[in-house]
């Protein structure tokens, strides 16, 4: 059961499923009937709502719909919940969060998991470089995310979650071969290191911390946390990990500090949409209690 207008509903599944196909299929319509309905709603404003690419994505008036189409969902299902529907006509409450893939993968699970058993949420997680992540924000698809940004974005409240420290590692073998002389200019610029993706600055920024040499390592990219970490035991390069997933290696001695006096702390912050919902009340509350254990102060 919904109360959102058909159009609405139509626009809001195609940038949620990425094609007209795929909205299609989620709200069991025709993909021709889902086209009506967006070329309805943008003859009714005048504008174009929806770029037709694979995957689709809002413009930048598809973007302002869209925040306001996400808000009047998440308003509507807990209307719906304060009137005892039916769950299984009205269904669970999804929840769409931005989080960094670091934060994803240690601190950031746990409190989902206690949203789900309590409150029977269900979670739409995108994943994004907490320097970047508050773009999702801002194009609406998400009512809230975890962000290295603590200038709250138009429209969103913003709290401190605390530290995330990143200590700069490698295998005991590699520190050995490229960094027995020291971590400086010579050495970085020669010893391989790893990036998880294009956006990744940390590694950057510890090079620039020690060195204001301009300098051009060789790199390899590895977008997974998990991964990450196994490419630096493995000797493919140095990374700046967190710390809490760095314990048990450090203490296995798989991986040690290649700089035992140097790292980098990133504060990181819970920005959300600015409206009165219990929902992200909720979430509010337990991604800050999540962070209290995960994260440093």
């Amino acid at each position: 059961m919904s109360l959102l207008n058909p159009q609405l509903a139509a626009f809001a599944a195609v940038l949620d499923e990425g094609s007209f196909d795929g909205a299609a299929q989620r709200l069991s319509l025709t993909p021709s009937a889902i086209s009506q309905r967006i070329k309805a709603l943008e003859d009714r404003l005048g504008q174009i709502l929806i770029l037709r690419r694979s995957p689709c994505e809002a413009t930048e008036a598809g973007e302002r719909l869209l925040r306001s189409v996400q808000q009047m969902r998440l308003l509507e299902a807990e209307t719906l919940n304060d009137f005892h529907v039916d769950p299984i006509n009205s269904g669970p409450t999804t929840v769409a969060i931005g989080v960094n893939a670091d934060s994803l993968a240690t601190w950031f699970l746990a409190a989902l998991a206690q949203l789900h058993d309590n409150h029977q949420l269900l979670f739409d997680i995108r994943v994004e470089d907490q320097d970047h992540s508050s773009n999702f924000l801002r194009d609406g698809s998400v009512l809230g995310a975890i962000t290295a940004e603590s200038k709250a974005v138009q429209g969103c409240v913003v709290k401190k979650l605390g530290v995330m420290r990143y200590l700069p590692v490698a295998s005991p073998a590699f520190v050995a071969r490229y960094f027995a002389d020291g971590v400086n200019a010579a050495s970085l610029g020669e010893a391989p290191m790893l990036v998880f993706n294009r956006k990744d600055a940390l590694q950057w920024r510890f090079m620039h911390s020690i060195t204001r040499s301009k300098l051009a390592p060789p790199t390899h990219y590895v977008p997974s946390s998990t991964a990450f970490v196994e490419g630096a035991e493995l000797g493919l390069g140095w990374a700046m990990a967190p710390e809490s997933m760095l314990e048990r290696n450090i203490a296995a001695g798989t991986l040690k500090a290649i700089a035992p006096k140097r790292w980098l702390d990133v504060p990181l912050y819970w920005q959300h949409w600015s409206i009165r919902s219990h929902t992200l009340a909720l979430v509010t509350k337990a991604l800050m209690n999540a962070a209290h254990r995960g994260l440093r102060p």
